[in-house]
């Protein structure tokens, strides 16, 4: 069997561990600090060496934290640290093994653009999508770091770029993290699920010092070496990742006071995220690469336009189950008594028009509340569920119609049927449900059924609550009688029929 451990729970484990969160971090930067200097003919390779190893340790406690039952984002997350050590682990080939060759410079550079692409994803697609509407954000995410790594390439790299180019360059990857960062403000800005928010709070952090420690080494430190001792610098992000990572998954005592108004506008607006950037990317490349803007165009459009059909899909589709619901009896699942008042309408003005006639059974459980009482209401709620499928199983017709009127009460509707069959089919359902011989503490100790049947022909003088009225009153005939009985009430004037 597989054994988890959640997160903050590894110093229950080891009590010796409680401050390894902050212990471990605070370890990494001074071995890396030292290091180098201990070893000074090699203090390219040690510093390499941790700052690939800085985000491999990052990614793994961002993954252990996405296992341990956390937002499914620490999981993309561990993705995008793993694609980060990639391109610095290439670096180590470039300056190490392979003399700085260009094609390697530019893997390592592909690596660093698509690190953004799974973060970027997790903050733009929201985790309620359906699967199909998730899978085409994760292309436009694609797309976007496609159209990133086309515009770095126009400058080269870090290694072999004129002083312009990588200025050019290094603004760039100022505009990715930017982006990133927004995007996880903006979602941490209207987050109220306490695990979502503890990660959107994490990666706004983490993006924050990303994007200030990468401007720093990018634009004031470009011309340093690897080894010297500014490369501590650019641990400080993934450690802190580490720390948080690391940290017990928060209780959330009272929910977070969010804005109505701030949270369905984000919502609604982050979607816009990735085509918005795909546009704004594309647009950057329309002067070095105009085949590339069009494809970032075309695909901005319609991409997006396919995921608005494919959401705009799922919300008809949840639209139709809440009007299913909301029409059908949960305990039963027979039609509710909203959807018999609506079928009683309609029944009722169809057999208006053709002048025919109209039969309602009301259908009454006997004793049941000495069930209840003797058996418990679980029980109750039992023979509640075989009654109604013991009833709904004789009404065979097309146009028959059974549902739970309310309580112990069942009510059917039968269109364009005489009166003698309309009392036929209230006996089968009568002797349907004694010889399921369900047991009851009343009388007989079976569950038993009164039925009352309302018959007539309509009228446009008529109402339908007229004939349910007939029918009650049919039902209280068969109750007073001695119950487990059927009655039927026909060719009476209806209360409010016209004289003659």
């Amino acid at each position: 069997m597989e054994a988890r451990f959640a997160p903050g729970q590894l110093a229950m484990v080891f009590p010796g561990l409680r401050g390894w969160r902050y212990g471990l971090p605070c370890a990494f930067m001074m071995c890396h600090a030292f290091a180098g200097q201990a070893i000074p003919e090699h203090k390219s390779v040690v510093s390499l060496g941790f700052l690939t190893l800085a985000p491999l340790i990052a990614g793994l406690l961002c993954w252990w934290r996405g296992r341990a039952g956390a937002a499914q984002g620490w999981l993309l997350l561990a993705l995008a640290m793993l694609l980060w050590a990639g391109g610095m682990a290439a670096n180590v080939l470039v300056y190490l093994a392979l003399g700085n060759v260009t094609g390697e410079s530019i893997a390592s550079m592909l690596l660093f653009v698509l690190y953004g692409v799974p973060i970027i994803f997790a903050t733009a697609s929201p985790t309620s999508e359906a699967w199909p509407v998730r899978l085409v954000d994760a292309i436009l995410a694609a797309a976007l770091g496609g159209l990133f790594f086309a515009h770095t390439s126009t400058f080269s790299t870090m290694a072999g770029a004129s002083v312009e180019g990588a200025g050019k360059l290094a603004r760039m990857f100022d505009i990715e993290n930017v982006f990133i960062a927004v995007f996880a403000l903006v979602r941490f800005s209207a987050c109220r699920d306490a695990a979502e928010r503890a990660f959107f709070k994490a990666l706004s952090v983490y993006a924050l010092l990303y994007l200030m420690t990468a401007a720093y080494i990018n634009h004031w430190q470009e011309n340093a070496d690897f080894g010297d001792m500014v490369d501590v610098i650019i641990d400080l992000p993934f450690l802190a990742l580490m720390v948080m990572a690391a940290h017990a998954q928060p209780t959330q005592d009272r929910p977070v006071q969010i804005p109505l108004r701030r949270e369905r506008l984000v919502q609604a607006a982050s979607p816009l995220m990735l085509p918005a950037t795909l546009l704004a990317v594309a647009t950057a490349l329309v002067w070095t690469h105009p085949v590339w803007t069009m494809a970032g165009f075309a695909l901005a459009t319609l991409v997006y336009g396919l995921r608005n059909i494919l959401a705009h899909l799922r919300n008809l589709e949840e639209r139709d189950r809440l009007d299913a619901l909301s029409r059908t009896d949960g305990l039963t699942a027979l039609p509710n008594r909203r959807s018999f008042d609506v079928a009683l309408q309609a029944e009722w003005a169809r057999a208006c028009r053709s002048g025919g006639s109209l039969a309602i059974l009301m259908i009454d459980i006997d004793h049941f509340k000495q069930l209840n009482d003797r058996f418990g209401h679980p029980e109750g709620d039992c023979r509640l569920r075989d009654v109604a499928k013991a009833l709904a199983s004789c009404a065979t017709r097309a146009g028959d119609f059974v549902a739970r009127y309310g309580g112990e009460e069942f009510v059917a509707i039968l269109p364009a049927c005489d009166a003698h069959q309309a009392r036929d089919l209230a006996e089968i359902m009568r002797l349907c449900v004694l010889n399921m011989a369900l047991p009851s503490p009343a009388e007989g100790g079976v569950v038993t059924v009164s039925i009352g049947v309302g018959w007539g022909r309509m009228t446009k003088a008529n109402t339908p609550e007229a004939l349910l009225s007939r029918a009650d009153e049919a039902l209280y005939e068969a109750k007073r009688g001695g119950r487990n009985a059927v009655r039927l009430l026909e060719d009476l004037p209806f209360p409010n029929a016209a004289p003659g």
